[in-house]
């Protein structure tokens, strides 16, 4: 069966995470059946990581503060979570059906496709946010 998305619930949710007014640094988009729905939300990246289980695919949209004391941005990552346990049709599944969840979540600095736990280290992602970022302003501190 193909699968779908829930496009409105999810842009809502997507929202939540982009808008300044809010707490919610991330959400997480699930697989309800065969349609992709939003799953849980919160503000801590810790609990964000406990959802990303052995044995489930999901999708993460999650907001970061990067920079230095002179200059904080904001930076967003789609974050494809993909468990060791998930089976082989599953994974292939998982990168065709993103292109449904890029047509909700559309402004991110860099896309990550995860599933090594090591790899969710939140000092990690922002690394990567910093390098896909270009200049880096601040590094007369390194």
């Amino acid at each position: 069966m193909a699968t779908k998305i829930d496009k409105e619930a999810c842009r809502e949710a997507y929202n939540l995470v982009r808008d300044d007014g809010t707490d919610i640094t991330w959400v997480t988009f699930k697989y309800d059946g065969s349609t992709i729905v939003p799953g849980d939300q919160g503000t801590d990246y810790e609990e964000f990581i406990r959802e990303c289980r052995d044995d489930i695919r999901l999708f993460g949209f999650v907001r970061f503060t990067t920079g230095d004391a002179m200059s904080k941005r904001v930076k967003f990552a789609l974050i494809t979570w993909i468990g060791e346990n998930v089976s082989g049709l599953q994974r292939a599944k998982t990168g065709t059906d993103k292109t449904l969840v890029k047509e909700v979540v559309q402004n991110f600095a860099k896309e990550f496709v995860i599933s090594d736990h090591k790899e969710l280290e939140e000092e990690y992602i922002k690394n990567e946010l910093k390098k896909a970022g270009g200049a880096n302003y601040d590094a007369q501190n390194e």
